[in-house]
């Protein structure tokens, strides 16, 4: 009986043995064709140049962005890039140049400094179409990395509305004609990880028939800001 015990106990305790192996490692597929950043949206503050005489804007003006861009590596190491893409942009400017109408025609004047006015603006949405060249430091593990994008855009305005508000009351106008429709321009990104700074140029004017009493108008615009990029 204490043999058939004993026995009994042999055969497991080797059994148990027999049972204990090493680990299986599963092994890590590296994406060797990961893309980078395909969603952005900014914030920028917007400024305006060649202003007529007189133009100055004293108050906060600002933009913001977003859209999507398809990342297309052209190396083998996936550092550089072309995106084209497609988004929308809503830029306001507050300024003192009031937009009136006369005979149901817009009317441009820059505002007397001893009027007090309680608001001037004109704001802008645009669809737009942006195509970027693009290096990083990426890597397929790694989503804080160095980037300095560099790009053109054309856009397409939309819909836009200036307001001009005194203690005389308030003028609201809407797609205003004397606005460039399509309007178009150069931009630089560059930063690491998520915050990246921001600066876009427009290359033509705002307005492409407007005048005040004394010149035209060829105000183009220089936004200045933060952009965020996200998979």
């Amino acid at each position: 009986m204490r043999l058939v015990v004993q026995t009994l106990l042999l055969f497991t305790v080797v059994n148990v043995f027999s049972q204990s192996t090493n680990p299986v490692l599963t092994p890590v597929k590296i994406d060797s064709l990961y893309r980078e950043d395909q969603f952005y949206f900014g914030f920028t503050l917007n400024t305006l140049q060649n202003k007529p005489a007189g133009l100055t804007q004293d108050k906060f003006s600002s933009g913001f962005s977003l859209g999507f861009l398809r990342d297309m590596p052209i190396n083998k190491k996936r550092t550089i890039a072309i995106a084209p893409g497609l988004g929308f942009s809503y830029n306001n400017y507050n300024q003192n140049l009031a937009i009136t109408e006369f005979n149901q025609m817009p009317v441009y004047s820059i505002i007397d400094p001893t009027i007090t006015y309680n608001k001037n603006r004109f704001t802008q949405f645009l669809v737009e179409v942006p195509i970027e060249f693009r290096w990083r430091t990426s890597t397929y593990d790694s989503h804080k990395f160095w980037r300095i994008y560099g790009g053109f855009k054309m856009g397409y305005l939309i819909y836009d509305k200036s307001v001009y508000e005194d203690a005389q009351g308030k003028i609201v106008i809407t797609n205003n004609k004397d606005f460039n429709k399509f309007q178009y321009g150069a931009y630089l990104s560059a930063g690491y990880n998520s915050i990246n700074v921001y600066a876009y140029y427009g290359l033509n004017s705002l307005f492409q028939s407007a005048k005040t009493a004394n010149e035209s108008i060829d105000m183009n615009s220089l936004n200045i800001g933060i952009m965020f990029y996200i998979l």
